[in-house]
């Protein structure tokens, strides 16, 4: 899986309120925008990091395919001469820079511009924005930070592997996309094994903490499935709509996409459902624990209501050498150790009959548990 730092999750939209269309406002914690350039074609590949977008004319229109991966937004300057390059729409930029963005297809003549969510996680989900353009003279990404799940696509290039050198660049989108897509199965493994051991802990060990991991599952979950169902509407777009940078034989790739998002909204939305049983299961633990304590307690109680009777009865203050019906048995010889017998069998009577009656018997939820 891929290693992405752990960031907070940010809400805040980019510039001011009112702002003219097409403004680029930078989040000044941003990293500074690190470009590497992947040109490749079916019997060689070049790859380089370059500092100034100047330097892209070496790549672009000599090469098939070209793809320019930029990681950092956090100069707007920079931003600005891909644009230009490129010949990039205002809104476009725009849309890069505020990181907010749902994901969706949206085309600028025959240019594309997609946005999806590439998400990792570590000790929490995180969820970040990939801009992904596909034009004439190539195809530019996005990323908020260094640090993806696209290594895999790389690889492909250098090595030649799969069909990826001898296609176009929009099988290059494909295959990014693809990638960021695929990349939810293994996060989505690891919420199964968490929810298992969840599951084990509100059986056996139910406590503050507990239902603390499980509402924080459930809120991973909840931001998952906004990353992820929008997305099945862009890539069902992909491959379904015309468009002139798109071939028919790469529609088709798009289309088994589209089922592994499915199968993801499937595997998330059981997930989600666990994750509410769990938080029910929870409360029916605490509530059967509960139960068992009040029913101790109440046995404890019933046990000792008729061995305070005997005691209080003989703690009546009864002079006997008054009256022969004034407690005789206050001055018998073995008054005291009848009186404590007469207890214990009391109590002993009652433990047999509780017994008999199943009621010191642990319950079928105890005894699952232990």
């Amino acid at each position: 899986m891929p290693t992405m730092p752990i960031r907070p999750r940010r809400w805040r939209r980019g510039g001011k309120v009112g702002a003219p269309p097409g403004t680029i406002h930078v989040d000044p914690d941003a990293p500074a925008p690190v470009i590497r350039v992947f040109a490749y074609g079916p019997e060689e590949y070049v790859e380089q990091e370059i500092r100034d977008p100047d330097a892209l004319g070496e790549f672009l229109g000599r090469w098939p395919v070209v793809w320019v991966n930029v990681d950092g937004l956090g100069d707007a300057e920079v931003l600005s001469k891909l644009a230009e390059t490129f010949d990039l729409h205002r809104l476009v930029i725009e849309d890069v820079v505020n990181v907010h963005q749902r994901p969706k297809v949206e085309q600028y003549g025959d240019d594309l511009f997609i946005v999806s969510r590439m998400a990792a996680i570590l000790d929490r989900l995180e969820v970040e924005q990939i801009s992904v353009f596909l034009g004439q003279r190539g195809v530019l990404t996005f990323q908020e930070h260094p640090g993806d799940c696209l290594d895999p696509v790389r690889d492909r290039i250098r090595k030649a592997t799969g069909r990826i050198r001898t296609q176009g660049p929009d099988y290059l989108v494909y295959a990014i996309l693809d990638s960021v897509i695929d990349n939810y199965f293994p996060i989505l493994e690891e919420f199964g094994e968490r929810l298992e051991a969840l599951e084990e802990d509100v059986l056996r060990n139910p406590g503050p903490e507990v239902v603390s991991r499980i509402y924080a599952a459930k809120r991973d979950l909840l931001t998952m499935r906004r990353a992820v169902w929008p997305q099945r509407e862009s890539v069902n777009w992909l491959s379904r709509e015309p468009c002139a940078l798109i071939q028919e034989n790469t529609r088709l790739y798009f289309r088994d996409s589209c089922d592994h998002i499915a199968q993801i909204m499937d595997m998330v939305e059981t997930f989600r459902e666990l994750a509410l049983g769990l938080v029910e299961g929870y409360q029916s633990s605490m509530s059967n624990r509960m139960n068992e304590v009040m029913k101790v307690l109440t046995i404890i109680a019933t046990i000792f209501i008729p061995l305070s009777f005997v005691a209080g009865l003989y703690g009546m203050n009864f002079n006997p050498e008054k009256s022969p019906l004034n407690m005789p048995e206050l001055a018998w010889y073995w008054g005291y150790p009848f009186a404590l017998g007469l207890m214990a069998a009391i109590a002993g009577g009652m433990v047999v009959y509780f017994w008999r009656k199943g009621w010191l018997r642990s319950s079928p939820t105890t005894l699952k548990e232990d």
